[in-house]
């Protein structure tokens, strides 16, 4: 079984702990449902958030998804505060074991996010 890294995004449309919970378990629940994964398959995720989101932390929203989240690996950084970006961002990069080829692996960026990559986003 190989290591895989798996990508992913969603802009959310305000700063608020409860809408930051549904977005990020939202972006994390497709990430496992297209990716076909279950929690064993995960190694570990990064989480990153745009400056203006001061709410929560986007690794709170994994940890209430359930148990299978409960003893993966999980840390929280701000993205760099760029001129321009897109706000109100949770970006992912979940480490996996997966048999899929690199090619196969599902990125998945949510609404508005799709535009930050065009050709990755599924």
């Amino acid at each position: 079984m190989a290591v895989r890294a798996v990508r992913g995004a969603v802009q959310l449309e305000k700063d608020e702990a409860g809408h930051m919970g549904e977005q990020v378990g939202a972006l994390l629940t497709a990430i496992m449902e297209r990716n076909e994964l279950t929690a064993d398959d995960l190694i570990s995720i990064w989480f990153t958030a745009t400056p203006d989101l001061h709410s929560d932390f986007p690794a709170a929203a994994a940890r209430k998804l359930g148990t299978g989240f409960a003893d993966v690996p999980l840390i929280c950084a701000q993205e760099l505060d760029i001129e321009g970006a897109m706000p109100r961002v949770v970006r992912v990069l979940a480490h996996i074991e997966s048999d899929r080829p690199r090619a196969d692996i599902a990125h998945v960026y949510l609404g508005a996010a799709a535009a930050l990559r065009k050709d990755i986003a599924q």
